[in-house]
Protein backbone atom coordinates (compact mmCIF):
# COMPACT_ATOMS: atom_id res chain seq x y z
CA UNK A 1 0.00 0.00 0.00
CA UNK A 2 1.43 3.23 -1.17
CA UNK A 3 2.34 5.91 1.71
CA UNK A 4 1.29 9.48 1.79
CA UNK A 5 3.97 11.67 2.67
CA UNK A 6 3.37 14.35 5.85
CA UNK A 7 3.93 17.67 5.23
CA UNK A 8 3.05 18.80 8.68
CA UNK A 9 5.61 21.17 10.92
CA UNK A 10 6.48 20.46 14.74
CA UNK A 11 7.46 23.56 16.53
CA UNK A 12 5.56 22.73 20.21
CA UNK A 13 7.04 22.08 23.70
CA UNK A 14 5.63 21.04 26.93
CA UNK A 15 4.73 23.66 29.00
CA UNK A 16 6.46 21.70 32.49
CA UNK A 17 9.65 20.69 32.91
CA UNK A 18 11.07 17.69 34.58
CA UNK A 19 13.86 18.61 36.75
CA UNK A 20 16.63 15.85 35.71
CA UNK A 21 15.77 16.30 31.62
CA UNK A 22 15.88 19.40 31.72
CA UNK A 23 19.42 19.70 33.45
CA UNK A 24 20.99 16.93 31.38
CA UNK A 25 19.50 18.64 28.31
CA UNK A 26 21.20 21.69 29.12
CA UNK A 27 24.29 20.22 30.65
CA UNK A 28 24.64 17.94 27.11
CA UNK A 29 24.27 21.59 24.75
CA UNK A 30 26.55 23.09 27.30
CA UNK A 31 29.46 20.96 27.14
CA UNK A 32 29.08 20.85 23.26
CA UNK A 33 29.11 24.53 23.44
CA UNK A 34 32.46 24.50 25.59
CA UNK A 35 33.73 22.08 23.77
CA UNK A 36 33.80 23.78 20.52
CA UNK A 37 34.78 27.15 21.97
CA UNK A 38 37.65 25.72 23.21
CA UNK A 39 38.42 23.85 19.91
CA UNK A 40 38.13 27.42 17.95
CA UNK A 41 40.95 28.43 20.70
CA UNK A 42 42.69 25.93 19.93
CA UNK A 43 42.76 26.07 15.89
CA UNK A 44 43.40 30.22 16.43
CA UNK A 45 46.81 29.07 18.55
CA UNK A 46 47.83 26.56 15.31
CA UNK A 47 47.37 23.51 17.91
CA UNK A 48 44.73 22.20 15.63
CA UNK A 49 45.40 21.75 11.93
CA UNK A 50 43.12 21.21 8.93
CA UNK A 51 39.65 21.89 8.75
CA UNK A 52 37.87 22.24 11.95
CA UNK A 53 34.00 22.61 11.66
CA UNK A 54 31.95 24.13 15.02
CA UNK A 55 28.46 23.05 15.90
CA UNK A 56 27.79 26.55 17.74
CA UNK A 57 24.33 26.86 17.70
CA UNK A 58 22.89 23.90 16.47
CA UNK A 59 23.46 21.84 19.80
CA UNK A 60 19.45 21.40 20.22
CA UNK A 61 19.88 19.04 17.21
CA UNK A 62 21.62 16.14 17.76
CA UNK A 63 20.91 16.73 22.48
CA UNK A 64 17.43 16.16 21.49
CA UNK A 65 17.58 13.38 19.02
CA UNK A 66 19.75 11.39 21.55
CA UNK A 67 17.10 11.56 23.90
CA UNK A 68 14.96 9.49 21.73
CA UNK A 69 16.71 6.54 20.78
CA UNK A 70 18.15 3.45 22.63
CA UNK A 71 20.80 0.82 23.06
CA UNK A 72 22.06 -0.65 19.45
CA UNK A 73 20.71 2.18 17.53
CA UNK A 74 23.39 3.79 15.06
CA UNK A 75 24.65 7.17 13.88
CA UNK A 76 26.32 8.79 11.44
CA UNK A 77 27.22 12.63 10.30
CA UNK A 78 29.22 14.72 7.92
CA UNK A 79 31.65 16.87 9.20
CA UNK A 80 30.05 19.13 11.66
CA UNK A 81 30.45 15.96 13.95
CA UNK A 82 31.92 16.86 17.58
CA UNK A 83 28.84 17.97 18.80
CA UNK A 84 27.28 14.24 17.94
CA UNK A 85 30.45 12.63 19.14
CA UNK A 86 29.82 14.16 22.81
CA UNK A 87 26.23 13.53 22.39
CA UNK A 88 27.00 9.83 21.28
CA UNK A 89 28.95 9.81 25.24
CA UNK A 90 32.22 9.63 23.79
CA UNK A 91 35.40 10.82 25.52
CA UNK A 92 35.66 14.27 25.42
CA UNK A 93 39.59 13.46 25.83
CA UNK A 94 39.66 11.34 23.02
CA UNK A 95 37.97 13.67 20.39
CA UNK A 96 40.34 16.64 21.83
CA UNK A 97 43.38 14.20 20.88
CA UNK A 98 42.25 13.72 17.55
CA UNK A 99 41.72 17.12 17.16
CA UNK A 100 44.91 18.15 17.92
CA UNK A 101 46.21 14.85 16.15
CA UNK A 102 47.59 13.08 18.99
CA UNK A 103 48.38 9.10 19.92
CA UNK A 104 45.10 8.96 22.13
CA UNK A 105 42.74 10.18 19.78
CA UNK A 106 39.72 8.58 18.61
CA UNK A 107 41.41 7.50 15.40
CA UNK A 108 45.21 7.72 16.87
CA UNK A 109 45.86 11.22 15.48
CA UNK A 110 45.65 9.75 11.43
CA UNK A 111 41.80 11.50 11.00
CA UNK A 112 41.29 14.77 12.64
CA UNK A 113 38.34 16.42 13.08
CA UNK A 114 36.45 14.80 9.91
CA UNK A 115 36.95 11.37 10.43
CA UNK A 116 36.70 10.15 13.95
CA UNK A 117 34.94 6.90 14.57
CA UNK A 118 33.51 4.73 17.71
CA UNK A 119 32.41 1.29 17.43
CA UNK A 120 31.79 1.05 20.78
CA UNK A 121 29.31 3.86 20.90
CA UNK A 122 27.97 3.32 17.73
CA UNK A 123 28.71 6.08 15.97
CA UNK A 124 29.86 5.40 12.53
CA UNK A 125 31.74 8.57 11.78
CA UNK A 126 32.04 12.21 10.60
CA UNK A 127 32.75 12.09 6.74
CA UNK A 128 34.29 14.77 4.60
CA UNK A 129 32.52 14.07 1.12
CA UNK A 130 29.32 15.82 1.18
CA UNK A 131 26.77 13.76 1.26
CA UNK A 132 28.73 10.63 1.64
CA UNK A 133 27.38 9.39 5.19
CA UNK A 134 23.64 9.45 3.57
CA UNK A 135 24.39 6.19 1.56
CA UNK A 136 25.97 4.64 4.70
CA UNK A 137 23.42 5.51 7.15
CA UNK A 138 20.84 3.75 4.54
CA UNK A 139 23.21 0.54 4.91
CA UNK A 140 22.84 0.88 8.60
CA UNK A 141 19.32 0.48 7.84
CA UNK A 142 19.14 -2.40 5.95
CA UNK A 143 21.43 -4.01 8.11
CA UNK A 144 19.08 -3.60 10.54
CA UNK A 145 16.86 -4.89 8.96
CA UNK A 146 18.19 -7.75 7.68
CA UNK A 147 19.30 -8.79 11.24
CA UNK A 148 16.18 -9.03 12.24
CA UNK A 149 16.82 -6.00 15.25
CA UNK A 150 14.50 -3.38 15.57
CA UNK A 151 17.22 -0.64 15.77
CA UNK A 152 17.37 2.38 13.43
CA UNK A 153 19.67 4.48 12.19
CA UNK A 154 19.87 8.32 12.14
CA UNK A 155 21.33 9.84 9.59
CA UNK A 156 22.27 13.58 9.66
CA UNK A 157 22.98 15.55 6.36
CA UNK A 158 23.19 19.29 6.00
CA UNK A 159 20.94 21.49 3.52
CA UNK A 160 24.26 21.79 1.37
CA UNK A 161 24.04 17.44 1.22
CA UNK A 162 20.51 17.90 0.16
CA UNK A 163 20.86 18.46 -3.59
CA UNK A 164 23.40 16.01 -3.49
CA UNK A 165 22.17 12.77 -5.89
CA UNK A 166 23.32 10.09 -3.89
CA UNK A 167 20.69 11.38 -1.06
CA UNK A 168 17.65 10.93 -3.60
CA UNK A 169 19.62 7.25 -4.74
CA UNK A 170 19.52 6.02 -1.03
CA UNK A 171 15.66 7.85 -0.33
CA UNK A 172 14.37 5.56 -3.24
CA UNK A 173 16.21 2.41 -1.70
CA UNK A 174 15.24 3.37 1.99
CA UNK A 175 11.56 3.60 0.62
CA UNK A 176 11.31 0.56 -1.77
CA UNK A 177 12.57 -1.84 1.12
CA UNK A 178 10.59 0.53 4.33
CA UNK A 179 14.36 0.59 5.77
CA UNK A 180 14.82 2.35 9.47
CA UNK A 181 16.70 5.05 8.97
CA UNK A 182 15.69 8.85 10.20
CA UNK A 183 17.04 11.36 8.04
CA UNK A 184 17.68 14.38 9.95
CA UNK A 185 18.53 17.29 7.72
CA UNK A 186 20.38 20.17 10.00
CA UNK A 187 19.57 23.12 7.74
CA UNK A 188 21.29 25.71 9.06
CA UNK A 189 20.67 28.17 6.03
CA UNK A 190 24.08 28.78 4.48
CA UNK A 191 25.28 25.30 3.85
CA UNK A 192 29.44 26.18 3.09
CA UNK A 193 28.09 29.83 2.56
CA UNK A 194 25.12 29.94 0.06
CA UNK A 195 21.58 30.57 1.49
CA UNK A 196 19.41 27.55 0.92
CA UNK A 197 17.25 30.33 -1.12
CA UNK A 198 19.90 31.08 -4.30
CA UNK A 199 20.57 27.48 -3.83
CA UNK A 200 17.34 25.36 -3.89
CA UNK A 201 13.99 25.33 -5.87
CA UNK A 202 12.50 23.56 -3.09
CA UNK A 203 13.08 25.21 0.06
CA UNK A 204 11.16 23.22 2.14
CA UNK A 205 13.53 20.38 2.34
CA UNK A 206 11.60 18.18 4.69
CA UNK A 207 9.63 17.98 1.44
CA UNK A 208 12.72 16.20 -0.22
CA UNK A 209 11.01 12.73 0.19
CA UNK A 210 7.42 13.48 -1.50
CA UNK A 211 8.37 11.79 -5.01
CA UNK A 212 9.53 8.49 -2.65
CA UNK A 213 6.29 8.39 -0.25
CA UNK A 214 8.58 9.10 2.73
CA UNK A 215 7.38 11.20 5.44
CA UNK A 216 8.99 14.59 6.18
CA UNK A 217 8.29 17.17 8.59
CA UNK A 218 9.74 20.51 9.84
CA UNK A 219 10.68 21.06 13.18
CA UNK A 220 12.20 23.81 15.27
CA UNK A 221 15.74 23.11 15.68
CA UNK A 222 16.99 25.57 18.26
CA UNK A 223 14.46 23.76 20.85
CA UNK A 224 15.74 20.73 21.96
CA UNK A 225 12.00 19.79 23.46
CA UNK A 226 10.74 20.53 19.97
CA UNK A 227 13.38 17.88 18.86
CA UNK A 228 12.38 15.73 21.05
CA UNK A 229 8.79 15.68 20.64
CA UNK A 230 9.49 15.45 16.74
CA UNK A 231 12.62 13.18 17.14
CA UNK A 232 10.15 10.27 19.28
CA UNK A 233 7.33 10.54 16.13
CA UNK A 234 10.00 9.65 13.61
CA UNK A 235 12.20 7.26 15.45
CA UNK A 236 9.04 5.05 16.33
CA UNK A 237 7.81 5.25 13.06
CA UNK A 238 10.91 3.99 11.82
CA UNK A 239 11.13 1.22 14.71
CA UNK A 240 7.44 0.08 14.37
CA UNK A 241 8.88 -0.96 10.41
CA UNK A 242 6.92 1.52 8.28
CA UNK A 243 10.11 2.64 6.99
CA UNK A 244 12.21 5.82 6.91
CA UNK A 245 11.20 9.46 7.99
CA UNK A 246 12.97 12.71 7.46
CA UNK A 247 12.82 15.43 9.72
CA UNK A 248 14.22 18.68 8.86
CA UNK A 249 15.93 21.02 11.61
CA UNK A 250 15.66 24.19 11.01
CA UNK A 251 18.71 25.27 12.70
CA UNK A 252 21.19 28.13 13.16
CA UNK A 253 25.28 28.00 12.79
CA UNK A 254 26.58 31.54 14.61
CA UNK A 255 30.45 30.83 13.27
CA UNK A 256 31.20 30.46 9.38
CA UNK A 257 31.29 26.98 7.84
CA UNK A 258 34.65 26.77 8.73
CA UNK A 259 37.40 27.68 11.23
CA UNK A 260 38.50 29.39 7.68
CA UNK A 261 35.08 31.29 6.77
CA UNK A 262 34.64 34.83 7.51
CA UNK A 263 31.33 34.69 6.71
CA UNK A 264 30.93 37.61 5.32
CA UNK A 265 27.71 36.23 2.78
CA UNK A 266 25.18 37.26 6.00
CA UNK A 267 25.16 40.62 8.38
CA UNK A 268 26.12 40.39 11.77
CA UNK A 269 22.89 41.95 12.69
CA UNK A 270 20.99 39.00 11.59
CA UNK A 271 23.69 36.50 13.39
CA UNK A 272 22.99 38.74 17.14
CA UNK A 273 19.22 38.69 16.77
CA UNK A 274 19.42 34.62 16.26
CA UNK A 275 21.98 34.65 19.55
CA UNK A 276 19.49 36.98 21.37
CA UNK A 277 16.23 35.96 20.55
CA UNK A 278 16.79 31.84 19.71
CA UNK A 279 19.78 30.47 21.33
CA UNK A 280 19.07 26.83 22.15
CA UNK A 281 20.69 27.37 25.58
CA UNK A 282 19.73 30.34 26.50
CA UNK A 283 16.54 29.50 25.52
CA UNK A 284 16.14 26.59 27.46
CA UNK A 285 18.24 28.23 30.87
CA UNK A 286 15.06 30.91 30.75
CA UNK A 287 12.47 28.34 30.95
CA UNK A 288 14.55 26.94 33.68
CA UNK A 289 15.06 29.87 35.66
CA UNK A 290 11.14 31.05 35.19
CA UNK A 291 9.73 27.34 36.25
CA UNK A 292 12.30 27.43 38.71
CA UNK A 293 13.84 24.25 37.83
CA UNK A 294 17.08 25.08 39.00
CA UNK A 295 18.77 28.31 40.71
CA UNK A 296 20.96 30.79 38.65
CA UNK A 297 23.54 29.75 40.39
CA UNK A 298 23.13 25.91 40.33
CA UNK A 299 23.48 26.62 36.33
CA UNK A 300 26.79 28.67 37.13
CA UNK A 301 27.59 25.63 38.94
CA UNK A 302 27.10 23.48 36.32
CA UNK A 303 28.80 26.32 34.07
CA UNK A 304 31.74 25.81 35.97
CA UNK A 305 31.83 22.24 35.98
CA UNK A 306 31.70 21.92 32.13
CA UNK A 307 34.40 24.17 31.82
CA UNK A 308 36.52 22.29 33.79
CA UNK A 309 36.12 18.83 32.10
CA UNK A 310 37.07 20.83 28.60
CA UNK A 311 39.74 22.55 30.10
CA UNK A 312 41.08 18.74 31.26
CA UNK A 313 40.39 17.73 27.88
CA UNK A 314 41.81 20.24 26.21
CA UNK A 315 45.58 19.79 28.75
CA UNK A 316 45.00 15.73 27.98
CA UNK A 317 45.07 16.57 24.20
CA UNK A 318 48.06 18.42 24.34
CA UNK A 319 50.11 16.51 26.70
CA UNK A 320 49.24 13.16 24.75
CA UNK A 321 52.29 11.80 21.95
CA UNK A 322 51.96 12.94 18.46
CA UNK A 323 51.41 9.10 17.13
CA UNK A 324 54.61 7.05 16.32
CA UNK A 325 55.55 7.33 11.88
CA UNK A 326 55.01 3.24 12.20
CA UNK A 327 51.09 4.02 13.23
CA UNK A 328 50.96 5.33 9.00
CA UNK A 329 50.86 1.49 8.25
CA UNK A 330 48.21 0.33 10.60
CA UNK A 331 44.43 -0.02 9.33
CA UNK A 332 45.70 0.50 5.52
CA UNK A 333 44.22 -1.77 3.29
CA UNK A 334 47.09 -3.51 1.20
CA UNK A 335 48.13 -6.09 -1.26
CA UNK A 336 50.45 -8.57 0.00
CA UNK A 337 52.26 -10.55 -2.67
CA UNK A 338 52.02 -14.34 -2.42
CA UNK A 339 55.24 -16.47 -2.35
Amino acid sequence: MAKTPSRSKTSKSPPKLQRDEALKYYRDMLLIRRFEERAGQLYGMGKIAGFCHLYIGQEAVVTGMQACLKEGDQIVTGYRDHGHMLACDMDAKGVMAELTGRKDGYSKGKGGSMHMFSREKNFFGGHGIVGAQVPIGTGLGFSNKYRGTDNICVTYFGDGAANQGQVYESFNMASLWDLPVVYVIENNQYAMGTSVARASAETELFKRGISFEIEGEEVDGMDVYAVKAAGEKAVKYARSGKGPYILEMKTYRYRGHSMSDPAKYRKREEVDDIRTHHDPIDGLKGRILEQEIATEEELKDLDKEIKELVKEAADFSLDSPEPDPEELWTDVLREVESA
